[in-house]
């Protein structure tokens, strides 16, 4: 595997504010310097991150974004790094952005999105003649509506999507967005699971893949239930992931390998006033799980450079700012990680 990994799917700019404590309707927060505003989205933060650990690494960015200041933005910022190919790269209409609220209190993200020329994103912006990767990353399904929507014949056009790149011979790679509550429960099983038929790594979080599964991993109080990861990985691979199942939450990852192989490995602990902001933590996390795959790594492996890496996106308020080159990435499990 040398001809690296294409990231593809939803991106946008977000504006970035911190809050003291997030307020109840119609009440006040205080808005915390700095302001920052930056790429986000699954296509920048994973690929990006993947191109900032390791800059030998080819990295394919495939999305659309507008003829606009912001669609600019985007386009400039990918091409910083000069391993990112954004020949696939389409600009058409105005850009997605999203406004996104970090609660200082319990370090979690409220995000306010607008819809861009994503929600129309599918195959007929995809130049497959271009297409040249060893791994197709896609995220994030449940919020590209056009490849949500059913298909007769493979459940979505995410599903038929992903089955075209397979017959490519290239290994596909999905990551879902979080959504919660009894509808959730429906959409993932109607958009998400065609999808895994057709999916050679997946890698979301455990209210994701509690959605999923049907498993319950976290409870309503907080609870988390690491016991029941394995079981949930192997419905994961039941439902049809063929080569890496991989579930990550605040406090572990656990993977399963197309060998049967389960691994875990359990979070950085992080010293007091480490995390600047979440944003981006879990596309980071991805970014390096796929990093390991495409250097042909173990899962357990996988595990550890992807838990190294959310740590180091955790660093900073910026969804890729805090991450750095793999050799001080992992320097960070000498310091914080279990011995």
């Amino acid at each position: 595997m040398n001809k690296g990994i294409c990231c593809a799917g939803y991106m946008c700019v977000d504006s970035m504010y911190s809050v003291s404590e997030y307020p109840g309707k119609s009440e006040l927060a205080h808005i915390v310097p700095p302001i920052e505003t930056a790429t986000g989205g699954s296509l920048c933060n994973t690929g990006l991150d993947i191109a900032i650990l390791d800059p030998s690494v080819r990295v394919q960015a495939c999305g659309v974004v507008g003829e606009d200041t912001y669609g600019t933005l985007m386009m400039d910022t990918l091409k910083k790094y000069p391993n990112v190919d954004t020949s696939m790269m389409v600009r058409k209409g105005t850009s997605a952005f999203s406004i996104v609220m970090n609660d200082l209190s319990d370090k979690t993200r409220t995000f306010f999105e607008c819809e861009g020329p994503y929600a129309e994103f599918g195959e007929d912006d995809i130049a497959f003649d271009k297409l040249n990767a060893d791994i197709f990353h896609i995220g994030y399904l449940l919020l590209m509506p056009h490849l949500d929507a059913g298909n007769p014949e493979y459940g979505t056009n995410m599903a038929k999507l992903l089955s075209r790149v397979q017959k490519m011979g290239i290994k596909t790679s999905i990551d879902v967005i979080s959504e919660t509550g009894e509808e959730a429960g429906k959409r993932f099983k109607k958009i998400v699971s065609p999808a895994l038929k057709y999916t050679d790594y997946c890698i979301i979080n455990e209210l994701e893949a509690q959605q999923v599964t049907g498993i319950v991993l976290r409870d309503d109080d907080g609870t988390l239930h690491t016991e029941r990861f394995k079981e949930a990985l192997e419905k994961m691979k039941e439902l049809g992931v063929s080569t890496w199942a991989v579930i990550h939450c605040p406090e572990i990852g656990a993977g399963l390998d197309e060998n049967g192989t389960y691994a875990e490995f359990k979070s950085l602990k992080l010293p007091r006033g480490f995390i600047k902001g979440s944003t981006g933590a879990g596309d980071a996390f991805c970014a390096g799980v796929l990093y390991a795959a495409e250097k042909e790594l173990g899962i357990a492996e996988a595990l550890k450079i992807g838990a190294c890496t959310a740590a180091a996106s955790l660093s900073e308020v910026g969804s890729i700012d805090g991450v750095k080159a793999l050799p001080e990435v992992m320097k960070l499990y000498g310091m914080y990680g279990e011995q």
